[in-house]
């Protein structure tokens, strides 16, 4: 069964074919998603690597997690599902105090 691994501090010149090249070293990579920033399309400095077992996935997390790839210490380990965030969430409290003015 595939397993999808979280690897952080990504250098921004780290391209998907590296992160390719890096883990098929352990075992078949089924994909490498590299999340870039929606409006400027740049790196967030994080990928999901999903392998294709869950053998070759925790080898990658020990082999990976502390390695130094294009000058960043890699940070490695087994990706957790993504938190629902509520919509508003962002900037709550931004509101508050705002009665005062004039008073």
């Amino acid at each position: 069964m595939a397993k999808k691994i979280y690897v952080g501090n990504l250098s921004y010149q780290t391209t998907e074919a590296d992160l390719t090249s890096l883990f098929e070293q352990v075992g078949t990579v089924e994909s490498v998603q590299i999340i870039t920033d929606r409006d400027s399309g740049r790196s967030k400095g994080f990928a999901f690597v999903q392998m294709s077992d869950h053998e070759a996935a925790e080898k990658a997390i020990a082999q990976f997690n502390g390695k130094e790839v294009n000058g960043r210490e890699l940070t490695v380990n087994e990706a957790r599902p993504m938190e629902r965030r509520e919509f508003g969430s962002r900037g709550s409290g931004r509101g508050s105090g705002r009665g005062g003015r004039g008073g």
